[in-house]
C-alpha cells in the first residue's frame, strides 16, 4: 500500500540511524585494524578491503554531513546523488541500489566475456587459415 508522509519520514530517519550505526561499527573495527597494523601485524586481504572501504566512507561522510547539518539542504540531496552517485557512504545504500550496482558489474563482465570469446574465435580462424 501507499505510505503516509509520517511513515515515509520515520522510515528515512530509521535508514539514516541504521547507516550511522553501521558506520560507527565499521569505524571501531577499522580502528582496531589500524592498531594491529601499527603493532606490526599483517592484515588479510579481506581486512584490508574493509579498512579501505571504511576510510573511503569516512571521507565521503564529510560532504554528506553538510546536507544533514544545514537546514533544508536535505531536499537537494537527491539532486547531488544523481550528479555524484558514489557520494553516500556504503552503509547508507539501500538494497535496491546494491542490486543495481551488482547488475551493472555483471553486465560489464558479460560484455567483457563476449568480447574475449569473439577475439579468441577470430584468432583461432586466423591460425587455422595460416596453418591450412
Amino acid at each position: 500500500g501507499k505510505k503516509s508522509l509520517r511513515q515515509k519520514i520515520v522510515d528515512e530517519l530509521k535508514h539514516y540511524y541504521n547507516g550511522f550505526h553501521l558506520l560507527w561499527i565499521d569505524t571501531k573495527v577499522a580502528a582496531r585494524m589500524v592498531w594491529r597494523l601499527l603493532h606490526g601485524q599483517v592484515l588479510t586481504r579481506r581486512e584490508r578491503r574493509r579498512l579501505l572501504r571504511t576510510c573511503a566512507d569516512l571521507f565521503r561522510l564529510v560532504p554528506f554531513l553538510v546536507f544533514v547539518i544545514v537546514p533544508f539542504m536535505e531536499f537537494l540531496l537527491p539532486v547531488f546523488l544523481k550528479l555524484f552517485p558514489e557520494m553516500l557512504p556504503s552503509t547508507f545504500e539501500t538494497e535496491s541500489k546494491k542490486e543495481e550496482k551488482q547488475k551493472k558489474k555483471l553486465n560489464a563482465k558479460l560484455e567483457l566475456a563476449k568480447f574475449l570469446r569473439e577475439t579468441i574465435a577470430e584468432m583461432a580462424k586466423r591460425n587455422k587459415a595460416d596453418t591450412g
